[in-house]
């Protein structure tokens, strides 16, 4: 062993999926690294995401549909305990 650093192979930068350049960072819908030429950002909205060209071309650069999809698994089991209150509350009479 010689009294220099030695390189691990996690020291290395990550690589960009599709051109293996240096990543800038995850793809914010498929979390892949990509770097700044192989990304896109997002439209719509409150902050501004990547994401890689590839995802950009299948879903576009809207991210409606994850936020749709946040706000029902969060609504979903409200209105079913407000559905449930309200039957057992008819059921016992008060």
């Amino acid at each position: 062993m010689t009294g220099g650093l030695q390189r691990v192979e996690d020291d290395a930068p990550q690589r960009c999926s599709f051109c293996h350049r240096p990543a800038a960072g995850p793809c914010a819908s498929c979390h892949r690294p990509v770097c700044g030429v192989c990304s896109t950002l997002t439209e719509g909205g409150v902050k501004v995401w990547a994401i890689c060209l590839e995802c950009d071309r299948k879903k576009g650069r809207s991210l409606l549909g994850p936020w749709a999809s946040l706000l029902a698994w969060l609504l979903l089991p409200m209105i079913a305990l407000a559905a449930l209150t309200a039957l057992l509350a008819w059921l016992t009479g008060r």
